[in-house]
């Protein structure tokens, strides 16, 4: 089984790839994982991973500058449902669009845009600080293949100021609270896409990343 990490400029890909080595590793899978730009490697691999650090629209240029990459990504994850995951900025692009710095189309697979978020002031609570930075609980998991052994409260890491507002309710997955509800997790069918960082979540981001190594939508 091959596992391609998609390289469009954008992510620290050496540490998302360690990770899943360590997840394939531990969960006793035979997975080999690639770092490519090469679309044909994408479409030659079993299962695919999204990853993206920075701004949507610096994102979508990227992943849309590398030639036939998306429409390779749109054959083979939406024609041929092969498990997807996308990461922070990875699941954004799976939206409808984002809103930051202009108007921007994503890939339509997960309905909704992408929205800064507004964290709402609390009682006793100082004034909480965008970009939401560091280890914060999941909340409102729901019964998924990809969050087998995971529990509500457990940490993830997350460095982010939009989420990704879903238009479909069944399509969120889990929750996080910053002021609010926000987008942790979201899914359907064979795509799945967090806004934390696996890679960085320790026994959580691993638990979920061989979850994904077994996953069989």
């Amino acid at each position: 089984m091959t596992v391609a990490i998609v390289d469009y400029g954008s992510g620290n890909l050496r540490s998302a790839a360690k990770a899943f080595e360590r997840a394939a590793r531990e969960a006793g899978t035979d997975a080999r994982v690639v770092v490519t730009s090469q679309p044909a490697e994408v479409a030659a691999a079993d299962r695919i991973v999204l990853p993206g650090v920075g701004a949507f629209a610096d994102c979508r240029a990227g992943l849309y500058g590398v030639p036939g990459m998306v429409d390779t990504l749109q054959r083979e994850v939406i024609e041929r449902g092969k498990p997807f995951l996308g990461i922070c900025v990875g699941m954004q692009l799976m939206a409808t669009r984002g809103v930051e710095y202009g108007i921007h189309t994503g890939l339509d697979w997960i309905a909704g845009d992408v929205v800064r978020i507004e964290p709402q002031r609390q009682a006793g609570q100082d004034h909480l600080k965008i970009p939401h930075m560091g280890w914060n609980e999941l909340s409102d998991l729901k019964p998924h293949a990809l969050l087998e052994g995971i529990q509500p409260r457990d940490h993830a890491y997350f460095v982010h100021s939009f989420q990704l507002a879903a238009t479909q309710p069944a399509t969120v997955l889990g929750l996080t609270d910053y002021g609010g509800p926000v987008t942790a997790i979201v899914g359907r069918d064979n795509l799945a896409g967090t806004q934390f960082h696996p890679e960085k979540s320790q026994a959580t981001g691993l638990r979920l990343i061989a979850n994904f190594l077994r996953w069989k939508p």
